[in-house]
């Protein structure tokens, strides 16, 4: 999007409050994402996303685009997510703090489909999308970067506009490869004006613009008994592999301003200038395996997440400023790996149990960043779902799924350092609870 136009008073005012104090608005954001933060579909949810890459759904954008192929059948699927969170920083010497208990609200929907019935080869080709919008559909583009004396939690908090387009084939013998593009907005502001002492300004001028940026996710999918056996059974039957690579992508935002004050700050006057990242995704490895028997499987992946490019990308953020930060004061990331395992068992026809359980290890290395001041912890995440698909209805020709995910997770008690502006330091603990609960409908067709 694309606009210049004179603004009132009030808005330039407006502007100017918001690029001076660095996006400090009530949003929440975090360098979290709805896809890994939380899981995106009830199922992902449910199995702490350790069964995501085995999911045929419309996630499979995100986790493993190749296994959009598994079900050949195309689907309309829209879901809601509610996550409520209560992120504690307590000071040994007074009472437990809750630092934020602002919810994550997102409305979900994606469609899939097979586009090789309109070529000629009739070689399918699979094309799905996602999108989930905060404020359950309100708010598409949360976003807040800040400098903070009292902690902030780095992974937690409202989620910008998740947004994933992708495609996939099968190449031989159960063999699928995928992929799939993780669209943000890379946002740059311009603002110039003229102003009194007084605040009365004139010649305002405001130009925004945001650009799509495009991040690749790649995912493989390999059936091992039709590859190896097709023809026979052997050993191999019901086992699955896949392998995925997520590229690191984020969100940006950068202002430009130039005022010039009367009598005060004369041509060509005062410039500020704010560029600063949020919802930041490491670069990502991932590799699944599953084992599929009579009405259950089981199954687990790890996935390797460089979060030490974040030192990086935070050296050039004017708000986190590490890059004129003495060399010992830095923030410092580890490239982490996340074990994950789950469960499903069906019931019966219509009625399938899902379970699973993870582990993640905290990425922030340091514990005492001074102004900034994140905050974050391991933590053990667990997951329960149920799933009721009606193969026949009174409308419908296809059937018709219904998905309900609980998850929770537990942040681990750590010690942390907060230094604020004027350098004094306290000592806090910092831990939470999160309660996730995720539903949606499915409809094939």
């Amino acid at each position: 999007m694309a606009f210049s136009s004179r603004v009132s008073t009030r808005a330039l005012s407006l502007a100017i409050a918001t690029a001076s104090v660095g996006f400090s608005v009530s949003a929440n954001a975090s360098m979290g994402n709805l896809g890994t933060t939380y899981g995106v579909m009830p199922v992902d949810v449910a199995t702490a996303q350790a069964l995501s890459m085995f999911n045929d759904q419309v996630s499979a954008t995100y986790y493993n685009p190749a296994y959009l192929t598994k079900d050949e059948r195309g689907e309309l699927t829209a879901g809601i997510l509610h996550a409520e969170q209560e992120l504690r920083s307590a000071n040994p010497n007074a009472n437990g703090d809750v630092l934020s208990n602002a919810p994550s609200q997102h409305v979900l929907i994606g469609m899939k489909t097979n586009l090789g019935s309109i070529t000629r080869f009739k070689h399918p080709i699979y094309l799905g999308f996602i999108a989930g919008v905060e404020k359950y559909g309100k708010e598409m583009l949360a976003f807040d970067s800040q400098t903070t004396e009292s902690g902030q939690f780095l992974q937690y908090g409202k989620e910008p506009l998740f947004l994933n387009i992708g495609g996939a084939t099968p190449i031989w013998r159960g063999i699928s490869a995928g992929a799939s593009v993780r669209v943000t907005l890379d946002a740059t502001a311009k603002l110039d004006a003229v102003s009194t002492l007084g605040g009365e300004t004139s010649r305002e001028r405001l130009s925004v613009n945001a650009e799509p940026s495009l991040k690749t996710i790649l995912g493989a999918s390999i059936d091992l008994g039709s590859t190896f056996c097709p023809e026979s059974d052997c050993f191999l039957q019901g086992w699955e592999t896949a392998l995925t690579y997520r590229t690191k992508s984020s969100a940006s935002t950068t202002v430009d301003s130039n005022i010039v004050v009367t009598q005060t700050i004369p041509d060509p006057g005062l410039s500020l200038a704010v560029s600063t990242i949020d919802s930041f995704q490491p670069e990502t490895f991932g590799i699944g395996v599953q084992y599929q028997g009579g009405g259950w499987r089981i199954g687990g992946s790890v996935e390797q997440q460089n979060w030490s490019e974040l030192e990086k990308e935070f050296a050039d953020d004017t708000i986190k400023d590490q890059g004129s930060v003495p060399a010992a004061s830095r923030i410092e990331f580890d490239d982490i790996l996340v074990p994950r395992i789950g469960a499903e068992y069906r019931l019966s026809e219509h009625f399938a149990l899902r379970t699973g359980i993870a582990y993640e290890e905290s990425p922030l290395k340091s514990t005492r960043n001074p102004e900034i001041n994140y905050l974050d912890t391991d933590k053990l995440v667990v997951g329960l779902g149920l799933s009721a698909t009606y193969n026949r209805t009174r409308i419908l020709a296809y059937p018709v799924r219904l998905d309900i995910g609980y998850q929770y997770q537990q942040l681990q008690e750590r010690d942390f350092t907060l230094v604020d502006y004027d350098g004094n330091e306290t000592s806090v603990t910092a831990d939470g609870d999160v309660h996730v609960i995720s539903g949606s409908i499915t409809l094939k067709f």
